[in-house]
Formats: structure tokens, sequence, C-alpha cells
């Protein structure tokens, strides 16, 4: 039943606009309420709050349908740690996350633009 499930939220947030993807959760709900009570009710209460991305222009929504992002820096972190080794404590460990998240939050703030936001 996963799959069919997976398949069926994909469907919901694949929607062209909210209200097909207001429609499709509908139907999604209605389809589970008999097999799956507690899945529908999850659906019912969690699933909305994801549907506040439809508010945001079309190129955001494909930019934050994957966690690509998230991943590079994992590896970014994980290549740097690997680097060092070993730390002394905690503390120093921390420090060099730290920084490196640092660095990549100004890269995202002053260098490039991961998402545009043009004033209206």
């Amino acid at each position: 039943m996963k799959k069919a499930v997976a398949n069926d939220i994909r469907g919901i947030f694949g929607s062209i606009d909210r209200r097909d993807a207001e429609e499709r959760l509908s139907r999604t709900i209605e389809k589970y309420r008999k097999s799956a009570p507690k899945l529908a009710e999850w659906m019912e209460k969690a699933i909305p709050e994801g549907l506040t991305v439809f508010d945001l222009p079309e190129d955001h929504r494909r930019r934050l349908r994957t966690t690509n992002v998230l991943e590079r820096l994992n590896r970014e972190i994980k290549r740097r740690t690997a680097v060092a080794t070993l730390f002394p404590n905690e503390a120093s460990l921390l420090r060099l996350v730290t920084a490196l998240v640092a660095e990549v939050s100004d890269e995202w703030e002053i260098g490039r633009a991961y998402l545009i936001m043009e004033s209206e």
C-alpha cells in the first residue's frame, strides 16, 4: 500500500494549482477512509499545510520539491569534517560545521540566488 499512497500524495503535489490539489486531496482522503482510517485522518490534518507551496510561483515550487540543496550541504559537511578526521572535542567540530553553514548562508544571501523573489 506504501507505493500507492506515495503515488497519490505525489499526484496531489504535482497538481497544476491549489484548487486541483485540494480536489485530489479530497478524493484521496475518501479513497483511504475505509481501508486506512488513520491515514485518511492524517492526510486531512497534515497535507493541507503543505499545499501552501501553491501560493509560490511555479519556478520556486520546482526547486522546493526536492532535497537536493540539503543533500549537497550534508555532502559538503561530510567532506570538510573528513579532512580533519579527529576533533579534540565536540565544540571544535561544532565550530567547523557552523563556519561552513555560515559560509553557505553568505553565498546564498549575497552570491547566487537560489530563489529570486521579484517585488510586485
